[in-house]
């Protein structure tokens, strides 16, 4: 645990919530992507089924957590934060609302009276996505706040509206 505690600058118990939701939702995830492939492969009611499925689990697993101890190097010098442990926080936001907004835009469309079987895939997809772009920054600021780092959030909002020409809307 002093590991753990010296590594993501961990100063107060409740902190270490993230490194290990972190770590639930990275095995989750990998879990989640090796049955879509059983899927895939249609290994499925097999003999190989869960010997494929923990292996995958695992190489994925350790693939994905490589890859996001790179993001945070890189990205540390970028995002500055108080403590490390904000990092995971932030990474699981970004997760959730994109997860979110993904999974909210369907309904949102079809409450619009655009459903993808009566209009055309373009119509359908172009004002989808252009539906996820409001609803994931209303929810990034929601998210950012209820995992503690609304103001990481609220001056990524502002940073990034101002890059898109919509500085206009923050005095």
């Amino acid at each position: 645990m002093e590991k753990i505690k010296a590594r993501w600058d961990i100063t107060k118990n409740w902190q270490y919530l993230f490194p290990f939701l972190g770590v639930a939702l990275l095995l989750g995830t990998s879990y989640t992507i090796a049955r879509r492939f059983l899927h895939l492969f249609e290994l499925n009611n097999t003999l190989w089924e869960w010997p494929f499925t923990i292996g995958l689990s695992i190489v994925l697993y350790f693939i994905m957590l490589k890859f996001f101890l790179w993001c945070f190097k890189k990205l540390s010098t970028k995002w500055i934060v108080a403590q490390r442990w904000e990092m995971i926080a932030i990474f699981i936001v970004f997760a959730i609302t994109g997860s979110f907004s993904g999974k909210l835009a369907a309904p949102l469309t079809e409450w619009l009276g655009l459903q993808q079987s009566q209009v055309a895939g373009w119509i359908y997809w172009t004002a989808r996505i252009l539906l996820i772009f409001p609803v994931y920054q209303v929810l990034l600021i929601i998210f950012g706040w209820l995992f503690g780092q609304y103001k990481f959030f609220w001056n990524f909002e502002k940073k990034m509206l101002k890059r898109m020409g919509l500085g206009f809307l923050f005095p």
